[in-house]
């Protein structure tokens, strides 16, 4: 049930990550946060309204680390590649609760192991920026793809911690059931939103979007509350550091909505990259 539940929460990450990625790309970061926070408020206070059980609010602390990874995130999906920036994020997130679950004493057996190095160098090729474009004349081109890719890779870093700690967090609150923390988070990050468009004195009016464009980050704060839940389930029926690195292939979804939608070229790199991840599922799945 954990690798289900964890390939099912990489999915939905992954395109909720796409979804608030691509809409990022024409409206400011904070409103696209605003609208896919509020969603996923709303949403996420229904399905508690609706589960029995008693509040708990302590998930809402790690709200506020998801929060700021978020923004980071969000900005550089609009600043640099999709597929620098997400798979980066990916890694490194992975990173940290991986360590806790092995420091704890989880022992999985070979085959466990052999899948989930796999799906880690799956991430690490992943993260190659690819080349969106062939050089015209001169040989100016790599010139200018080299900032961006490097840019992509700092947000990437930076979002992966934040969101290492909030995998981490998540899951120590998620021990009281797995609805009030995903709903408490939630709260916690629309927090981490309004009080950064307060100090910056940002407005949190969507200028310029159509209701198609808007419909994205709503889509994504939806889809992302689901993805909590599924891992936050996905932890509580196996071993903790297997749900999270299934749970940290979401990178992949998103390099492949990226390639399908908006053509983004990937690298011979990634494809290998997205071909290890399949055989690491394969082997953690025997």
């Amino acid at each position: 049930m954990v690798i289900l539940l964890g390939l099912a929460a990489a999915v939905l990450y992954g395109t909720g990550d796409f979804l608030g990625g691509l809409a990022s790309r024409r409206v400011q970061v904070l409103p696209v946060l605003m609208l896919a926070e509020t969603a996923g408020v709303i949403v996420a206070l229904l399905a508690v309204a609706m589960s029995p059980g008693p509040v708990r609010m302590a998930g809402l602390a790690w709200g506020i680390s998801a929060g700021l990874g978020l923004i980071i995130f969000y900005t550089g999906l609009a600043a640099g590649p999709m597929s620098v920036v997400a798979p980066v994020s990916g890694l490194v997130s992975t990173i940290l609760p991986v360590a806790v679950a092995l420091a704890d004493g989880e022992r999985p057996g070979a085959g466990v192991y052999a899948g989930a190095l796999l799906c880690l160098a799956a991430i690490v090729l992943a993260s190659s920026a690819g080349d969106s474009s062939r050089a015209h004349g001169t040989g100016q081109a790599p010139r200018h793809r080299l900032p961006g890719a490097g840019r992509g890779l700092g947000y990437g870093i930076a979002s992966g911690a934040c969101f290492g700690l909030f995998f981490l967090l998540i899951r120590n609150a998620g021990q009281s059931g797995e609805l009030w923390p995903v709903a408490a988070a939630r709260v916690g990050e629309l927090a981490v939103v309004l009080i950064t468009a307060a100090v910056l004195r940002r407005s949190l009016r969507p200028h310029g979007a159509g209701g198609r464009l808007l419909l994205a980050p709503v889509t994504a704060g939806v889809i992302d509350v689901v993805a909590n839940i599924c891992y936050v389930a996905a932890t509580q029926t196996g071993m903790f550091g297997l749900a999270v690195v299934l749970a940290s292939l979401y990178p992949g979804v998103t390099v492949l909505l990226a390639r399908v939608a908006l053509g983004e070229r990937l690298r011979w790199a990634q494809r290998a990259g997205l071909g290890l991840a399949a055989i690491g599922i394969v082997l953690v799945a025997a």
